[in-house]
């Protein structure tokens, strides 16, 4: 196990806990009684790329391309070398 093996290993695991927060962050998606209730939109639906929520949505879709670049690339490091 080279260097290069370690420290990719490192990246993945910071990776993947830094993914974890940012999802366990993202709000639920269930409707749950508003659906029933027939709520209308409210200023954050109507405004939601601007929300945490919409940033945390963008972040966890940049941090996904991260890993799984990074997951292959450790995989092909360790084959090749």
């Amino acid at each position: 196990m080279g260097a290069i093996d370690i420290i990719g290993g490192i990246l993945l695991i910071l990776t993947s806990v830094f993914l974890v927060i940012i999802i366990s962050m993202q709000e639920s998606k269930s409707d749950g009684m508003s659906a029933m209730t027939g709520a209308t939109d409210s200023y954050l639906g109507k405004n939601g790329g601007r929300t945490l929520d919409a940033m945390l949505k963008r972040v966890t879709k940049i941090a996904t391309i991260i890993f799984m670049v990074l997951a292959v690339a450790v995989n092909l490091v360790a084959v090749f070398l």
